[in-house]
């Protein structure tokens, strides 16, 4: 099992797909990555030799933030919306969902189960 920024990633599943198990990188980053190390789409993790996934490891690291420093960075920008007080900011603190939809209906996911309004039974 080849371990690349953290992640143990599966070793039965073709490279590009094995790579979207890292936090930070899809579909788009995990095709450029084996493009610029040389390493052909068909190929599989098992198959991999060990300088191949040290020129991945070294390939992420120098080119992409992914998992902890990408989880901070996103988890500051929040913070910073926050703290600053903006419109973003406070839906972030409510627990609202934050970029215009709406929650008369909908945005379970963000306001968590429905809670009931007593009195309201006959």
């Amino acid at each position: 099992m080849a371990r690349i920024a953290g992640v143990n990633i599966p070793t039965n599943k073709r490279v590009v797909i094995a790579l979207q198990y890292i936090h930070g990188i899809g579909a788009k980053n995990a095709q450029q990555i084996c493009e610029k190390v040389n390493i052909p789409a068909e190929r599989r993790v098992a198959q991999l030799t060990d300088a191949e996934v040290l020129q991945i490891r070294e390939a992420i690291d120098r080119d992409y933030m992914v998992e902890g420093d990408l989880r901070r960075d996103v988890a500051m920008n929040i913070k910073r919306l926050m703290d600053l007080g903006c419109y973003r900011g406070l839906r972030h603190r409510r627990q609202l969902p934050v970029h215009g939809q709406r929650t008369h209906t909908n945005a379970r996911t963000r306001k968590g189960k429905a809670k009931p309004i007593a009195g309201k039974k006959k």
